[in-house]
């Protein structure tokens, strides 16, 4: 799986909406087939920043979603609402673990 963290610095007077500004880019990955989660989480420690959790099933599913019209409109669309360009880590991994230090007995 690709999976990708994202921190998106958005505009003080934009932070409050950020969920509903980037709503129909969530829902268009979501739709991807090849796309197995794409969430947002707004930091606690610094409002102003949110957290994109992404996966995808392989390359090729992770090629197709840089290649959709999505990609491309927000890529042209949501840098305006940002305060500086976000970080990223992207990276291939076999799927979850469990957190063994915090099983649920």
């Amino acid at each position: 799986m690709i999976f990708i963290t994202a921190k998106f610095p958005v505009k003080s007077e934009h932070a409050d909406a950020w969920p509903e500004i980037s709503q129909w880019f969530t829902d268009a990955c979501n739709a991807e087939e090849g796309c197995l989660f794409f969430e947002w989480s707004r930091s606690v420690a610094n409002p102003n920043e949110y957290v994109l959790l992404e996966a995808f099933r392989d390359d090729d599913a992770a090629a197709a979603h840089v290649g959709s019209d999505a990609f491309k409109r927000a890529t042209e669309e949501l840098p305006s609402y940002l305060s500086r360009t976000p970080d990223i880590v992207n990276m291939k991994v076999d799927g979850w673990s469990e957190l063994g230090e915090l099983a649920v007995k």
